[in-house]
């Protein structure tokens, strides 16, 4: 008989700005994402010594996220000296990936019960500090990509350019994901989905009164002299406004096999019905979501209408729109409660902040089927379906 893998619960921590200033600058990133598992932990009222694993996911492996923090967050949150701990890097989809393997260890039978959590402190270790000064990818690599990799924002007007998607698209779908967000905080659907580090009770980066018209005064995020010299047909459409901002948070899943479930006396919440992972282009690098649908639907048995729900991480709006003109997914089922362009990216934890916030929406809305994909760098992609139980 084969083991099901089911979500218990999920928990996310309200998302701070990632700079000076913000609400969790002061927060050491150990701590913050001992919050979400010490929050699991309450919420269920496991027993920490019966968690057989926490996997977490963390981009910026360096500094105060160095040393696999998995291990310290687990000692911080007062879980025994005997859980263990691991942190692995799928770069965004960093978190998403650590739900995978927390999956794919239940159902080999590795695992009974397991968290997968994600943190990232872009305040204490701003993006890119593990890479800073380094050339990561390698001279095969640049000899393979003749005419040279470039950062994601590039990619991001890349992809605006090749499917079309004009500005004033972009800022729309922008001001809409914070109009989305600011009515799901305002009518309570994140209330029960949080735990608290500090008093700040939203999501920071939230802009309520954001609206086309403020979105089209910005200035083009990415454009320099070098990168305009290079690509000098972009008409430069990206802007902060249009993409994702940088954050601070962390979000944990408790995983469990439906036996396991039973005899501790747990209530599964979903089932974690299938898994893709895939690479793409590394140079449009945003896309992998594209062909990560296909492939996770075709494992799934699915099709695009039994989707009730899309959660698409929003690292770029030109990213999401090119994923909805390709699959044809509704709009209207596509991150109902906005997405990372207003609540945020705190990269390693996006994975399960995603997975926290589609759970809800599916018990919210009675759907039964949820979708969760994220583009990541390097042109990879995670895919997630999951099933609401009692659907």
């Amino acid at each position: 008989m084969s083991t099901s893998a089911v979500v218990v619960d999920a928990v996310r921590t309200p998302l701070a700005r990632g700079k000076s200033g913000g609400a969790y600058a002061d927060v050491h990133p150990v701590d913050l994402h001992s919050t979400v598992l010490a929050a699991l932990v309450d919420r269920t009222g496991i027993d920490p010594a019966a968690v057989d694993d926490v996997i977490s996911g963390a981009v910026g492996q360096v500094g105060e996220q160095s040393g696999n923090t998995a291990r310290w967050a687990a000692l911080a949150a007062g879980f025994p000296e005997s859980v263990p701990g691991v942190t692995v890097d799928r770069q965004c989809g960093s978190s998403q990936q650590a739900l995978h393997f927390a999956a794919q260890g239940v159902i080999a039978g590795a695992y009974d019960v397991v968290i997968a959590s994600g943190v990232e402190s872009m305040s204490r270790v701003p993006i890119g500090s593990q890479t800073l000064g380094r050339d990561f990818a390698g001279p095969k690599v640049h000899a393979r990509y003749e005419n040279g990799l470039v950062p994601q924002g590039i990619s991001a007007e890349l992809i605006a350019r090749r499917w079309d998607l004009s500005r004033a698209e972009l800022d729309e779908f922008a001001a809409e994901s914070h109009r989305k967000a600011a009515a799901a905080w305002k009518d309570g659907l994140f209330d029960a989905q949080v735990a608290r580090v500090t008093d700040l009770g939203v999501d920071e980066t939230i802009r309520p009164d954001t609206t086309t018209g403020v979105l089209s005064g910005l200035r083009p995020a990415f454009r320099s002299d070098h990168w305009a010299a290079r690509f000098p047909d972009l008409d430069w459409r990206v802007t902060a406004g249009n993409s994702s901002p940088v954050n601070d948070g962390a979000a944990a899943v408790m995983v469990t096999s439906e036996e396991a479930a039973a005899r501790l006396g747990l209530r599964p919440r979903a089932r974690l019905h299938s898994f893709a992972v895939v690479g793409d282009d590394p140079v449009l690098m945003l896309t992998g979501i594209i062909p990560a649908t296909r492939k996770v639907l075709d494992r799934a048995g699915l099709a695009l209408r039994d989707i009730d729900l899309f959660e698409v991480n929003e690292a770029f709006a030109s990213v999401v729109l090119a994923w909805q003109a390709e699959t044809g997914a509704d709009p209207a089922k596509v991150n109902v409660h906005g997405g990372a362009l207003a609540i945020g990216h705190p990269l390693g934890a996006s994975g399960a902040r995603l997975m926290t916030t589609l759970l809800g929406g599916l018990e919210q809305t009675g759907g039964r089927y949820g979708l969760q994909v994220m583009c990541e760098a390097g042109g990879l992609a995670n895919a997630t379906i999951v099933e609401r139980l009692d659907a």
